[in-house]
């Protein structure tokens, strides 16, 4: 028998478990988890060897306590000197099979031998720790900012792309944490794409033999929490959703593990039929303190190409705009933070052996400039993306904000360079009119912002042992780096 208390079927929060001797199980409502599968456990206390702890920024800066354990319970977090329980936002448990972007054959159920714990920090927290860990806290004013994105090692039959996650030089995303925080952020913005270990190394494949794959916890753990660990522990993090994490992919992970927001039963991306829910987002502001903030858009589950009126991202997007818009009243600079980039350049080989450029994500253009032609509120400085697997900076003569790619933190890289002198006609979007564009391709690192005034921030981007390979200043929606081209 199970005994509750203070259980809410919104948030998934659990408190005071009771469990007999007869069938222990924390898979204890089949219907919180579609297809949850009973993984027997034991009355002991959290081991903090077995235990992953973070803090995750939310809405309005929300800081959320996150502790992945593959105890029985949720362990206690000190608050300032106070023992406080900590919630289930998830239990434990194997998720059965749904569909997903690979072939029947290529998938599996999704198991997550482990709880997912958290707890709201209370304003004013001077300090917080689980099983003697300190957690870092959100500091009235994030100064110094590591950006990094598309972090995991590609593991994927359909592209027959395998990389050779054995290898720190090739797949150096802990290499990259490791020197990220070793700069000492207050904050640390993650643009998407966390999760790529999808389908099972080839036989005979050294370079990534042994790898764990699918969307359970031990290809999350392999992909970014081992690897990540260092700046997990280093500062407080933003974190935007990829089009990886999209409920086809790795979205009960996300929803499990990484979003800031209560988890609801239909939004867990446990079943297909309710994806309409679970891949989609409100927007929300995080504040930088001095009369700065981050807009979280949640672009997950856009497409390259325009949106068809009758698609019911159409209305989901639309909305997306308006809040964003309504958000970008509340602070003087606003740094937009989304996975697509919707005004950066891709470039590509084509038949002939010379190189496309190819525009912004145009499934967000077509619904953001059927509203505005600028693409995006007209309060937005600046724009900070993933996806695309290099860095990037691309600043307008026309009202639009600067729009910075930092897809290079660990996934396999995209290694078609743009030309060093653009087409003529070459534009990220229609109606944006190109000032400067700096970019390197073909490699890893991450990207660095510090304050240098109330709307300017002083740019550098690093290498995988913490090189700097090129400066850039912004000044409001404007930007300008000292190097077009990282060599």
């Amino acid at each position: 028998m199970i005994s509750l208390t203070q259980f809410s079927l919104t948030q998934f929060s659990f408190t005071q478990f009771s469990f007999t001797q007869f069938n222990r199980t924390l898979c204890i409502l089949p219907l919180l988890v579609a297809g949850c599968t009973a993984i027997p456990v034991t009355d002991k206390p959290a081991a903090a060897s077995n235990m992953t702890s973070f803090v995750v920024l939310g809405e309005q800066g929300q800081p959320v306590a996150r502790v992945l354990t593959d105890a029985a319970q949720c362990p206690v977090i000190r608050l300032d000197g106070v023992d406080v329980a900590m919630d289930v936002r998830a239990p434990a448990g194997t998720v059965a099979q749904r569909t997903t972007r690979s072939a029947p054959a290529d998938s599996k159920p999704s198991a997550f031998p482990l709880l997912t714990c958290e707890k709201i920090l209370p304003p004013h927290t001077t300090s917080a720790s689980v099983a003697g860990r300190s957690l870092p806290l959100p500091k009235p004013e994030s100064n110094r900012i590591v950006v990094i994105g598309d972090t995991g090692c590609r593991l994927k039959k359909s592209d027959q792309a395998y990389q050779p996650c054995n290898d720190a030089e090739q797949y150096p995303f802990a290499r990259i944490a490791a020197a990220a925080a070793r700069w000492q952020p207050d904050l640390v913005i993650h643009v998407g794409d966390y999760h790529y270990r999808e389908n099972a190394c080839p036989d005979g494949n050294a370079g990534c033999a042994g790898s764990s794959w699918g969307y359970g916890w031990d290809a999350w753990r392999e992909d970014f929490f081992q690897p990540g660990a260092p700046l997990l522990q280093a500062a407080p993090w933003v974190l935007v959703r990829g089009n990886h994490e999209s409920c086809s992919r790795a979205g009960q992970g996300w929803w499990r593990m990484l979003d800031p927001r209560p988890l609801q039963v239909g939004r867990d991306c446990n079943d297909a039929v309710n994806d309409d829910q679970g891949d989609f987002s409100d927007a929300y502001a995080v504040p930088l303190g001095g009369d700065a903030q981050v807009i979280v858009l949640d672009t997950s589950n856009t497409t390259g190409s325009p949106i068809a009126a009758t698609d019911v991202r159409v209305a989901k997007y639309r909305a997306m705009y308006r809040q964003v818009e309504q958000l970008s009243q509340h602070a003087s600079t606003n740094i937009g933070a989304n996975h697509q980039p919707i005004l950066g350049f891709y470039a590509r080989k084509n038949k002939q052996g010379g190189i496309d450029v190819l525009p912004g994500n145009q499934g967000i253009q077509s619904v953001f400039g059927a509203i505005n032609p600028l693409i995006m509120p007209p309060r937005i400085d600046t724009l900070l993306s993933g996806h695309t697997h290099l860095w990037q900076q691309v600043s307008f003569a026309s009202a639009h904000p600067s729009q910075f790619i930092t897809g290079f933190s660990g996934t396999m890289e995209d290694l078609v360079p743009l030309p060093d002198i653009l087409p003529a006609d070459a534009t990220p979007a229609p109606g944006a009119i190109v000032d400067n564009v700096s970019a390197w391709t073909g490699g890893f690192g991450y990207m660095t912002m510090e304050r240098s005034g109330a709307r300017q921030w002083d740019v550098r981007v690093w290498d995988t042992t913490g090189r700097q390979v090129n400066r850039c200043q912004v000044d409001g929606s404007k930007s300008r780096c000292e190097k077009a081209r990282v060599q």
